[in-house]
């Protein structure tokens, strides 16, 4: 699991607003899909991100891959203490079939998980995060990771990135309230 942190310079940006006291919960944001970004502010402020792959081995059931996502949401849950709120991309049109079936069984693991544990979950719809994040809504993977990096950030791929732009438009609009 690939993991990078805010610069020093930037640290800033991840709090919700100047001279307010950090936050009192971390919050995870993901690109759910076989190759997952993810991305979470901890309580103290620090953001960290990566991507994580599900992909199954040869071996593996077919619900080998939900099962580490749920340990995976586990761990990573007990290493920011406890998230106070999940926020997801909600795509609403996939490409195939198969990519619709992984993405509800994500979408399935997630929401139990969080249903499980009174942690707020959130869908937010795609042209969203771009919009907030490049300022147009059918921007390319290319202009995502170009507006992330210009915020500071070093996303590995395309799935960091959406991950940190999800988290971004979580910390600056509050969750979608203004």
């Amino acid at each position: 699991m690939a993991s990078t942190t805010l610069t020093a310079a930037c640290a800033d940006a991840s709090l919700p607003a100047v001279g307010m006291a950090p936050p009192l919960s971390a919050i995870l944001s993901l690109d759910l899909g076989t190759t997952m970004g993810w991305a979470v502010r901890m309580a103290d402020g620090a953001i960290h991100s990566g991507a994580v792959s599900f992909r199954p081995s040869r071996y593996d059931g077919g619900g080998m891959r939900y099962l580490r996502f749920r340990r995976w949401l586990d761990g990573l849950a007990r290493d920011a203490g406890g998230p106070g709120a999940v926020y997801f991309e909600e795509v609403r049109r996939h490409v195939g079939t198969d990519a619709a079936h992984l993405y509800g069984g994500f979408l399935a693991t997630l929401t139990a998980w969080c249903e499980q544990r009174s942690v707020a979950y959130e869908g937010v719809p795609v042209g969203t995060i771009k919009r907030h994040v490049t300022g147009k809504g059918n921007a390319d993977k290319a202009a995502v990771m170009t507006a992330v990096r210009a915020r500071g950030f070093a996303p590995a791929d395309d799935n960091e990135a959406d991950a940190i732009a999800i988290l971004l438009w979580a910390i600056e609009t509050h969750g979608g309230v203004r």
